[in-house]
């Protein structure tokens, strides 16, 4: 195919009923494949809940009510692979799909990707229509989001692996790169470490330090940390219920 149309988040909100409608009303696509969705890694599940099931939910109704009412003959959804149970035998069969309890810390994304599915499935059902979704496995890649904190498991320690490496050899061109490319907007916590302002490669080298050395990235060696139990339970321990 050639006629292809796209549009990019800031071309088109898919959170927005009236711009979704317009862009159907204008474009009239044949097919539709779903694949804008608000993601992020457990850090980002974990402080954006509300964000993750209304912004999810929000685009999911939007296309794929479009879809019907535009005559769409076929929507492809993109769902995920925390739509399973926590506890799914393994390997994963899809009869699996909402026989226990979703794994917490990413459930309202897991809960908003399932509403997307069953939505596909009413619609077919009741209207006739060709709406399938499947559940990619988790990718990374050159253009992955590798923040320090708000991204997946993989890119993030691939990225702490590789700076690591670069503090180890003194390659401070490539670090700077890195940091250009990817700046560290501090958190209170880090701020009380480096002061006020983003770390990018114009940073002095001890303040790129102290910054990596936070996310546990030193020379050669890379620190990963938990606490051991589930987060539900670290929330919401009687010793954090203030700082919950």
């Amino acid at each position: 195919y050639h006629n292809l149309v796209g549009r990019t988040h800031s071309e088109l909100d898919l959170t927005d009923q009236q711009a979704v409608k317009a862009f159907f009303d204008q474009e009239r696509p044949d097919a539709v494949v779903l694949t804008a969705a608000f993601v992020g890694g457990i850090m980002a599940n974990s402080l954006y809940r509300a964000d993750f099931i209304m912004q999810n939910m929000k685009m999911q109704c939007n296309v794929i009510e479009n879809a019907y009412t535009h005559g769409v003959k076929k929507l492809l959804f993109l769902g995920s692979t925390c739509i399973y149970p926590k506890q799914a035998p393994q390997p994963m069969r899809e009869d699996c799909l909402l026989t226990s309890p979703l794994e917490y810390t990413n459930e309202e994304y897991a809960i908003a990707k399932i509403a997307g599915l069953k939505m596909c499935e009413s619609y077919n059902l009741q209207y006739g229509t060709n709406f399938i979704a499947v559940m990619p496995t988790n990718l990374y890649g050159p253009n992955d989001n590798f923040h320090l904190e708000n991204s997946h498991v993989m890119p993030a320690m691939m990225r702490k692996v590789y700076l690591a490496k670069l503090i180890h050899e003194g390659d401070w061109h490539s670090i700077a790169r890195d940091m250009d490319k990817r700046p560290i907007n501090p958190t209170d916590a880090l701020r009380d470490i480096i002061g006020e302002g983003n770390v990018d490669g114009h940073s002095q080298p001890d303040r790129i330090l102290r910054a990596l050395a936070y996310y546990g990235i030193y020379d050669n060696r890379v620190v990963l940390w938990g606490t051991g139990s589930p987060l539900r339970e670290f929330l919401w321990s009687e010793d954090m219920a203030d700082a919950s």
